[in-house]
């Protein structure tokens, strides 16, 4: 019995000491570039995010640059209430000395500590890679502010990343052929571009087009 006990105590010595010893993504860590998958979209999209400030120092407060579904967003999420599912909230950052900047950002549809914005996201992702540092000020529906510093000794390669992934998905669809958008105006255009031989040989063609639609509708 005293042999079982022993065995025991060991296993809870030894899961003590592996849960001790796991790495904390503390602001020493630095920030990291990752893709991530959204099983329920069948999607996936990459993220560059900060670390968590040192315990005691600050607010926990994690800084986030997403690129999913071919939109950068900035995301911000917080230990603490910030507002509302679905609502929106003002946050300020400020880049080493230079001016404050205020944004409006907007909590997400199933979180009150989380929350995002997709119109300014560009700028700020712009601004994060022109400092050493960024301060951040949350304010939140309780009229409390949370705040944090995150270093940006490390954050240029995985923000460029992120920034990169939605340059490359946008280009990608935007090369997509549209036809449902290629109007009159633009086929007149474009045959004025013909020359006379061309034309004359294109519209006998449009003409039996026309012809068998009109047969088609009778």
């Amino acid at each position: 019995m005293n042999r079982y006990k022993k065995i025991k105590t060991y296993v809870f010595v030894g899961i003590i000491s592996t849960l001790s010893s796991t790495p904390t993504l503390y602001a020493d860590s630095g920030w990291r570039y990752q893709q991530q998958s959204d099983d329920l979209n069948n999607q996936t999209y990459s993220v560059a995010q900060s670390p968590l400030p040192k315990p005691g120092l600050y607010d926990n407060i994690m800084l986030s640059l997403v690129c999913k579904d071919h939109t950068l967003q900035s995301v911000i999420e917080t230990d603490d209430l910030i507002a509302s599912q679905g609502s929106s909230f003002t946050l300020e950052y400020q880049i080493d000395k230079q001016a404050p900047v205020t944004l409006t950002l907007k909590t997400f549809p199933d979180s009150k500590r989380k929350g995002y914005t997709e119109t300014d996201a560009k700028q700020m992702a712009e601004a994060l890679l022109s400092g050493q540092a960024v301060f951040i000020k949350v304010n939140t529906m309780i009229k409390t502010v949370l705040s944090i510093s995150i270093n940006l000794d490390n954050a240029s390669t995985p923000i460029k990343k992120v920034l990169e992934d939605c340059a490359s998905l946008t280009t990608s669809s935007q090369q997509t052929p549209s036809t449902n958008n290629y109007s009159f105006k633009d086929f007149e255009a474009d045959f004025k571009q013909l020359t006379a031989n061309q034309q004359q040989k294109i519209l006998p063609q449009l003409k039996q087009l026309i012809s068998n639609k009109q047969q088609s509708i009778n």
